[in-house]
């Protein structure tokens, strides 16, 4: 797949406007500053916005009506038209009696309630984020190839190395072949024996992770079928991808490393990925499931003395 943004994020029609918010923090990143003037203009005050004409929405920006335009098409929107009808939405969403955001911002002397409540909506944020964002034709299509798949590797270091961990072993326990390997080493010489009808996923937050991208590009070589979990879908790893799934830009701040927030948009993500794979091959999931939920089922008896 392309790491051209507009391609990745292009659908038959415009995302619903409780998704703008998310695609403007997904996308920020790779626009250019005045492109990013639109873009939280938008996000920050959806009403103001929708009433301004393309001219006005530039001049509150500081930028140009082609910025504008161009901006409204990187979001997915057809055309400044199409984006103030999203806005008037969003606007009309907001005002509809929803509480008022609360800052996930944690100060060092805050109590400890208030660390629960602010990293509970973070969350919340998160994965809300994360399922407006997805794309669920490139979803369905990962699935298929999943569920089809001879063996399936995963790539990840760091906090995305537990998340393919976590898919890994979840894939094992309805009977598919699925490794999730932490060395860079032994990821590129596993990568080396895929071929046609294997899966590689990679999943780096960055899109840019060396580790991760060089054991998908060996992958994509070798004719598997290559998938990308990120949050920066015009990353380098994209450019090895056949599909790409995008999670939600963390927010990062002093006590809440990146690292946090993407680990909770990633797990959404490989368990959106294993129940469609789950789905699709129930015939012989379900039963071995059951399997495995029986040869531990002992472990989890207390023992009498």
């Amino acid at each position: 797949m392309t790491s051209d943004v507009k391609e990745i994020f292009s659908s038959d029609s415009p995302p619903a406007p409780a998704a703008l918010a998310a695609k403007v923090r997904t996308l920020a990143p790779s626009m250019t500053r005045s492109m990013q003037l639109v873009a939280e203009a938008v996000a920050g005050d959806p009403a103001g916005c929708s009433a301004l004409t393309v001219t006005g929405l530039a001049e509150r920006t500081g930028t140009s009506e082609a910025t504008v335009v161009r901006t409204a098409r990187l979001l997915g929107y057809p055309g400044y038209r199409d984006l103030r009808l999203a806005l008037a939405g969003l606007a009309a969403h907001q005002e509809s009696g929803r509480a008022p955001a609360v800052t996930a911002d944690i100060a060092v002397d805050d109590p400890i309630a208030d660390v629960v409540a602010k990293l509970a909506y973070d969350e919340q944020q998160t994965l809300a984020d994360t399922a407006a964002g997805l794309d669920t034709v490139q979803l369905g299509a990962a699935v298929a190839a999943a569920a089809a798949a001879r063996r399936i590797d995963i790539y990840g270091v760091g906090a995305s190395s537990l998340v393919g961990q976590d898919l890994a072993q979840k894939l094992l326990r309805i009977g598919l072949i699925a490794h999730a390997h932490m060395d860079p080493h032994l990821a590129v010489t596993n990568a080396v024996q895929l071929r046609s009808g294997d899966v590689a996923i990679a999943i780096t937050h960055s899109g840019s992770t060396g580790d991760v991208i060089e054991p998908l590009r060996v992958a994509f070589d070798r004719g598997a079928t290559t998938i990308a979990i990120t949050g920066r879908p015009d990353g380098p790893v994209s450019q090895y991808a056949d599909h790409v799934l995008t999670t939600s830009t963390a927010r990062e701040s002093e006590l809440r490393p990146a690292a946090m927030s993407s680990r909770t948009s990633q797990l959404l993500v490989v368990d959106c990925l294993f129940i469609g794979v789950a789905q699709r091959t129930y015939e012989t999931a379900a039963p071995a499931l059951a399997a495995s939920y029986e040869a531990l089922a002992h472990r989890h008896t207390p023992r009498t003395r």
